[in-house]
């Protein structure tokens, strides 16, 4: 199976919103898995063949670097014309009082999900993509305290407040730990649930439901 093509829309996110998911990713995947596999350590038999074999683009609209809100800078590895075909694509939240999505992004949005691939967002990333029209018609939250304005700003998509909302292809996340819970539901959904738990024991992370409620303790991987 040809590894699964991961994107991240390089606005200036918040470094948490995309941080943590690509964690909980890259250490249920096969790169982190395998080695320490083949080395025979401790719960790993077995876990290899079952991982996620991934592979990230950062995508920005040129190669400059991006400033994300916490000042950390990141360099894309690809743009919004040179990107190769993606099955999914995350945005993270940026700060929605200066924010406001280029059309250059808008419309590769437009052809993602016209393509029927996956959209992840966490976050004030919902609320920042919802001008493109993508969300308009499906469930969606964003940042609790941003739900208010996510209603007047787009009144066509059905703003909740959930912790996470699955619709369809569209999967979006409250505040930034919410999107690690988002992902890591995720993983265990579409993947093995002892490599969910693998990822998350390394990371220490105990992910909750859509109401907030713990649901996997780390210490469940040993």
């Amino acid at each position: 199976m040809a590894p699964i093509q991961f994107g991240v829309l390089m606005i200036p996110y918040q470094m948490l919103d995309v941080a943590g998911p690509l964690d909980i990713l890259s250490s249920s995947s096969k790169a982190l898995i395998e080695p320490y596999e083949a080395a025979g350590f401790p719960g790993m038999e077995g876990l290899g063949s079952k991982a996620i074999d991934v592979v990230f683009h950062h995508i920005n609209t040129t190669m400059d670097p991006v400033t994300m809100t916490s000042g950390c800078q990141l360099v894309p590895t690809t743009t919004v014309d040179d990107c190769p075909p993606l099955d999914y694509l995350l945005i993270g939240g940026p700060d929605p009082m200066t924010f406001k999505l280029n059309e250059k992004f808008a419309n590769f949005l437009r052809k993602h999900v016209a393509a029927g691939k996956g959209i992840f967002a966490t976050c004030t990333g919902a609320l920042a993509i919802c001008t493109s029209g993508v969300l308009d018609g499906r469930k969606a939250t964003t940042n609790h305290m941003a739900l208010d304005t996510a209603k007047q700003l787009r009144p066509q998509v059905n703003w909740v407040k959930d912790q996470w909302v699955e619709d369809g292809q569209f999967w979006t996340a409250g505040g930034a730990c919410a999107g690690m819970d988002m992902f890591s539901h995720w993983v265990a959904k579409n993947y093995a649930a002892e490599v969910a738990a693998i990822g998350l024991q390394g990371l220490d992370f105990e992910p909750r439901d859509i109401k907030g409620n713990r649901v996997l303790k780390a210490e469940q991987a040993t």
